[in-house]
């Protein structure tokens, strides 16, 4: 397993490769909130109902031997005062596949990209963004040292990550929807994003810019995918819960715009990454 680093706001980060999938460190990730306590930011993060969804979610559409019924059962305990739940419970006791935990010299507990990035929202989505970056950086490195041709979006997709540079020369801070915006019914589950952070659909966009090629998406700037990769996950639990799509309209909709004004705040020291 190759062992690779990459260094974020001062924090060296572990990344390795295992069948091909890359897996981040999350004992290094927490370092960054707070290095003594890293096992206790991991477990705090593991206990809450929504990362359980997530990482559940994430074992049953990649593991076919994740224990579903073990899954429910952590659901169902999470949020509860005594729940508790470590890497290795989580792995042992579901067959998860996605964390790792390993012990030893180069110990720790590691997590597919997917999740791991997952978690560095948890700890601070402004860290997410410079992850995200340093991220695509090491395997930019990896294109032009094995001459092999790489896609941010390919190794991303998943999760929806597309990292562009900026394209979108326009106030980077969503509108609050009309009250009409949000009651029209939107079939695709994607436009119900795209409405929240750019206040128009894919079709209006094309309609808008017929000439260009790609998507609304792939002109989106990196501070606008750090945030709809955000309100991916928050969605479908959203939906999950029941909650009707107008009602998810206008959560994520404020969920954008307070999103993006904090990363406008930082944009000065996200430029410097650029």
């Amino acid at each position: 397993m190759a062992k690779r680093k990459v260094n974020v706001k001062g924090t060296e980060i572990v990344v390795f490769s295992k069948e091909k999938e890359d897996y981040i460190s999350l004992t290094d990730i927490a370092k960054y909130k707070d290095s003594e306590r890293t096992n206790y930011i991991i477990q705090n993060w593991m206990r809450s109902r929504s990362t359980i969804e997530f990482i559940g979610l994430w074992e049953l559409l990649h593991n076919p031997d994740f224990k579903g019924i073990e899954f429910d059962a952590f659901k169902n305990e999470a949020g509860s005062n005594s729940f508790t739940l470590t890497p290795k419970r989580w792995i042992t006791s579901t067959n998860a596949i996605g964390i790792i935990s390993k012990s030893g010299r180069y110990g720790g507990t590691y997590a597919h990209q997917d999740i791991a990035f997952e978690f560095a929202s948890w700890i601070s989505a402004e860290f997410k963004l410079y992850l995200l970056k340093e991220f695509q950086r090491l395997k930019q490195a990896e294109i032009d040292q094995k001459k092999l041709e790489w896609n941010v979006s390919r190794t991303l997709a998943k999760v929806n990550y597309l990292i562009h540079t900026d394209a979108i020369k326009e106030n980077l801070i969503p509108e609050k929807l009309s009250k009409k915006q949000i009651s029209h019914i939107y079939a695709n589950e994607a436009d119900v994003l795209n409405m929240a952070l750019f206040g128009k659909t894919a079709r209006q966009w094309r309609d808008e810019y017929p000439d260009e090629k790609g998507n609304i998406r792939d002109f989106a700037s990196i501070e606008q995918l750090v945030v709809l990769s955000n309100m991916e996950s928050i969605n479908a639990m959203l939906i999950q819960q029941g909650i009707s799509q107008a009602n998810r309209l206008q959560q994520l909709n404020q969920l954008a715009i307070n999103q993006m004004k904090s990363l406008v705040k930082h944009k000065t020291g996200i430029k410097k990454l650029k």
